[in-house]
């Protein structure tokens, strides 16, 4: 099972719990009730995925005014690991918009599926088989990020679900 999978699964079950824990045990649905609920990700595209080494950086065409707007989107809700890209950390130089948007870029696609559609930010970036890593500042590629960091996340999904569970089960009795 992917881990978004899991994510979906986990914020389900915590949607669960706190109606049971409000309702004080008793769990009622209306249809008429549905929500729509927002989603903050960047537009969608083809979901199709690559088979070779890939990397996602940003499309040097790209307008300034929309490379901002998607690297704010990619280190703040996108959940991005930007650290990297801290005034003397290891990916800081050169520090253009262009070099910071490329390693945010490639960090959340290397965590979210290595596809187009996670290579997209509104038309900002593209997908490259071509390695952008420079000097001290090594991006993550299609190899490296999938089998140990899903391995992880799975691991501590499950914990979770597990716990989630037993509060349910609990609050119900």
């Amino acid at each position: 099972m992917k881990s978004k999978e899991w994510i979906i699964i986990y914020e389900l079950l915590m949607v669960e719990c706190y109606m049971v824990i409000a309702m004080g045990g008793r769990l009622e649905q209306k249809d008429e009730s549905t929500v729509p609920t927002p989603t903050f990700s960047p537009p969608e595209a083809n979901r199709t995925v690559i088979d070779s080494t890939t990397w996602c950086v940003a499309h040097p065409g790209a307008s300034q005014f929309d490379l901002e707007n998607a690297l704010d989107w990619a280190c703040g809700v996108g959940g991005a690991d930007c650290s990297s890209l801290q005034p003397g950390s290891a990916c800081y130089q050169p520090d253009t918009l262009l070099s910071h948007a490329s390693y945010a870029f490639n960090s959340y696609f290397q965590h979210n599926g290595n596809s187009d559609v996670a290579c997209n930010f509104g038309g900002t970036a593209t997908i490259t088989s071509r390695d952008p890593s420079y000097g001290s500042c090594k991006y993550l590629s299609s190899e490296s990020a999938s089998a140990s960091s899903t391995l992880v996340q799975m691991s501590f999904l499950t914990k979770i679900l597990e716990m989630l569970i037993l509060l349910c089960l609990n609050t119900r009795l």
